[in-house]
């Protein structure tokens, strides 16, 4: 159990924001196995501002969705301050500002993980958003901007400066992306100096990787994001080996298959028939992961447009 502001939050695992995935039917799936926190994906603070579509469904949740954050980027007060405007009129519980995102699109315009190379106007934009913020606000960082510019212990007391309630810090570069080592000792470093809680990532893809976080770090929490993509279970069995020290079984191959039938149902329900389909295929290939003879069925997968024949392909793994 662990506090952000006002927010007691019981489970130590969080659902992190992934891009293009964190909707609302993968949400509710991962909240099936204890997944008590979880955020939307990344939502861009002009887009926001534009009150474009696809951003207002990227918002949509449910009572059963909570709690719930959502993570803002952006580097422009203007448009920062008109997207928090209208975030009131949606319900969620925490406010996260990313400064981590590494893709070069974003970077080049001096957003996510371009921020680090400039920890005081982070702190100065983390300031306004805590002003004016109806949620409690945390931060997105990594350990720095590559090997030369490892800042995260600088980058972290900015923020807690600037009144944010916990800081999220992913364990490598900008540079490294999503490859190399976690680093956890800077990890431990920024939480040695900070008083408010740390929420640790980056492969974090098993319960043994999980207990090393916590383990090496002393983080508070730690956010589960890649590890969860066809495997909600993560967050039970993360659970079980913290609290006995057991290794959990992994689901049998008709608990995958009938998770993967209520996902497909889900995605259905909210996006349409058409649409539904075509997202739950990339979910496709990541609950078959590691699955015997399964390249066939999951090249006819990729094409498959209908509800009943999704259906039906799922079906057919129980006979591999």
């Amino acid at each position: 159990m662990f506090e952000i502001g006002p927010l007691t939050i019981h489970s130590r695992l969080i659902l992190a924001p992934l891009a293009g995935i964190s909707d609302l039917p993968f949400r509710l799936i991962n909240r099936r196995f204890g997944c008590e926190l979880a955020f939307v994906e990344m939502i861009n603070a002009r887009s926001l501002g534009y009150r474009s579509m696809h951003t207002a469904r990227m918002l949509a949740t449910t009572p059963q969705d909570r709690p719930l954050g959502v993570q803002l980027l952006g580097c422009e007060p203007a448009y920062i301050l008109r997207a928090l405007d209208i975030l009131k009129n949606y319900k969620f519980d925490i406010l996260d500002f990313n400064a981590a995102c590494p893709m070069r699109k974003v970077v080049r315009r001096g957003e996510g993980a371009g921020l680090l190379r400039e920890p005081r106007r982070l702190g100065e934009l983390l300031k306004l958003v805590v002003d004016n913020s109806q949620a409690p606000v945390t931060v997105k960082i990594r350990i720095g901007w590559d090997a030369t510019c490892v800042n995260a212990r600088e980058v972290a007391l900015y923020a807690q400066d600037a009144g944010v309630r916990a800081v999220c810090i992913h364990g490598r570069t900008r540079a490294q992306v999503y490859s190399g080592r976690v680093d956890y000792q800077t990890i431990r470093q920024v939480k040695k100096a900070l008083s408010i809680p740390v929420i640790a990532s980056g492969d974090i893809f098993s319960p043994l990787l999980a207990k090393k976080m916590f383990d090496e770090t002393g983080c508070d929490a730690i956010n589960i994001a890649r590890g969860a993509l066809g495997n909600p279970w993560i967050f039970r069995q993360v659970q079980q080996y913290l609290e006995t020290g057991s290794v959990p079984a992994k689901p049998s191959r008709q608990e995958t298959t009938s998770l993967m039938q209520e996902h497909l149902r889900l995605c259905v329900d909210f996006y349409g028939q058409r649409n539904g389909v075509v997202i739950f295929r990339k979910f496709f290939t990541w609950y078959t992961r590691g699955m015997r003879r399964i390249r066939p069925l999951r090249e006819k997968a990729y094409r498959i447009r209908t509800l009943q024949e999704m259906s039906g392909a799922i079906e057919k793994l129980n006979t591999l």
